[in-house]
């Protein structure tokens, strides 16, 4: 493989984490991001490229210079209930700007695309664990734009046949880098954890969306894997790529799931800090349950397994990186 990856939207908050991950195995990420949400300090392991996916133009000069084995696409907006309530900025920014980044990749020779996708492209599930061919029936924009996306990379997949496509359906990506060199910065931040935390910093209530849903606590339930865990299995693509022309699918999570109170609860613990806690009304868009099934199938073919998911860890080194976020701003 070449040594060279561009990480497209490697300034926000999973794409620097996968930056860090190349640069430690020894790969060069090059990053590409316009810094809509991104943050040009997390950009320290590699070139930075600063541009936009819609600009066609842009990125096969990007590709042309750098001349990457490999695309890791994580630039999308990602925020269920803007997506709500904006949905053309969603198929804009998602879909469009996708296509733009797939046909340079096809015009300029890329092999292996690596894209990130989600779980919210399942929608209200039908059975739980979700298995990798569960219907898939988004009940938001976002993740219709998402399953948008995949289809497109299996298209274009099969009739080239000199893409290698690997899709992961994240669940949901928490915790921060243990040396707090990247972690979670979002402009809202409408995290779990993040929020919570900051309620306990803060000393105010945390606002608990919805505490009727048909799950055991009546609070939504959902599988929290580690961002670091998240990464690994991208990096594993580079021992492990798709062959050309194939198009491979993948749960990333831990196949367990934990409601919102058990998290509120880890808060509590990891801080020894108490969280008093608000109930607020659903959230459009919001299903119940979202637990990962087949993740075995990530591990089988790539050789990766979670190792920093429990809640415990994960809190933790969120809450490390929140005291450093507070150190850096004052």
């Amino acid at each position: 493989m070449s040594d060279t990856v561009l990480v497209v939207g490697g300034a926000g908050y999973i794409g620097s984490h996968a930056a860090q991950q190349l640069h430690d195995r020894g790969i060069v990420p090059v990053t590409f991001d316009n810094l809509g949400s991104g943050w040009r300090d997390f950009v320290r392991w590699g070139p930075f490229v600063h541009g936009d996916i819609r600009d066609g133009a842009a990125v096969r000069a990007a590709l042309r210079k750098f001349r990457p084995k490999m695309v890791m696409h994580f630039a999308a907006k990602s925020l269920v209930g803007e997506s709500m309530a904006d949905p053309l900025r969603y198929w804009d920014n998602n879909v469009a700007g996708s296509l733009s980044l797939i046909a340079a990749c096809v015009e300029v020779g890329v092999e292996h695309f690596v894209f990130s996708s989600t779980a919210a492209v399942y929608g209200e599930p039908e059975s739980v664990p979700i298995a990798v061919d569960a219907p898939t029936v988004p009940v938001n924009p976002y993740g219709a734009t998402k399953l948008a996306i995949e289809r497109a990379l299996s298209d274009v997949a099969l009739r080239t046949q000199a893409l290698g496509v690997t899709i992961f359906r994240y669940f949901n990506a928490a915790g921060a880098d243990p040396q707090s060199r990247v972690g979670e910065r979002h402009e809202p931040e409408t995290h779990l954890i993040p929020n919570v935390l900051r309620a306990v910093s803060e000393g105010r209530e945390f606002k608990m969306f919805g505490d009727d849903y048909a799950t055991p606590d009546g609070t939504c339930v959902r599988d929290y894997i580690h961002v670091l865990d998240l990464v690994r299995a991208h990096a594993a693509v580079l021992d492990h790529p798709t062959a050309p022309g194939d198009v491979r699918t993948f749960n990333l999570g831990t196949g367990e799931g934990l409601s919102v109170k058990q998290v509120v609860d880890a808060c509590r613990a990891v801080t020894k800090k108490p969280v008093d806690v608000k109930i607020e009304p659903r959230r459009p868009g919001d299903p119940a349950t979202l637990v990962a099934g087949q993740t075995e199938l990530a591990r089988a073919a790539l050789g990766w397994t979670p190792e920093h998911s429990d809640v415990e860890t994960i809190v933790e080194h969120a809450w490390r990186w929140y005291r450093h976020e507070l150190d850096r701003t004052r």
